[in-house]
């Protein structure tokens, strides 16, 4: 996207912005527009290439994840996809992975006003499998996304696939596969 309207792209981009909206990356940290029209626009645009990308390449799910979400649906927990990205992108990346069938419901970025770190995304997302914050777990690697989980009152297991493990360590549980999670453990969380 950068190539394409000639515009750079800052040392340090992508680890910054990760789990961000584009709302905020465009004009935050690219600093490429604060017109709201244009951040709008290229953002449209930059999700278009990613969506062209991973149907041309294809995308892996996170190593571990098939079996997890199996082991959770075996276990009858509810699954919601909460991603700040765009819809299409979310429901193009689950074609491509095959996982969609996993997943009782998609929140997206658009469905609320605020993204990460703001809980917005995890609250509608508990909303929507009528749980309360407190008895949800959030799977997350940006650290964006930790701090929303947190702030949604909700237990986190942090991802280390793009973020390094020892930065991660404010989570309550770190893994680098998310088999090495089993449900029983998840809800040895919630025991009173």
């Amino acid at each position: 996207m950068a190539q394409e309207i000639g515009k750079p792209l800052v040392p340090g981009f992508f680890n910054r912005s990760f789990g961000m909206k584009n709302e905020r990356i465009i004009p935050e940290l690219l600093h490429w527009s604060q017109d709201a029209a244009e951040v709008s626009r290229l953002g449209r645009r930059k999700e278009e290439h990613y969506r062209d990308i991973i149907r041309e390449a294809g995308i892996q799910a996170l190593p571990g994840a098939a079996t997890l979400l199996q082991r959770l649906r075996e276990a009858r927990v509810p699954c919601v996809v909460g991603s700040s990205t765009e819809r299409a992108n979310i429901d193009c990346g689950l074609a491509v992975i095959g996982l969609r069938e996993y997943f009782a419901d998609i929140v997206c970025g658009c469905d609320v006003t605020h993204g990460k770190p703001a809980p917005d995304i995890f609250l509608l997302a508990a909303q929507r499998i009528h749980r309360a914050p407190a008895r949800c777990v959030v799977f997350e690697d940006a650290h964006v996304g930790i701090e929303a989980a947190r702030a949604g009152g909700m237990k986190v297991v942090a991802v280390a696939t793009t973020n390094a493990y020892d930065s991660l360590l404010h989570a309550d549980r770190v893994v680098h596969r998310l088999d090495e999670v089993e449900p029983a453990e998840l809800a040895g969380w919630f025991t009173e």
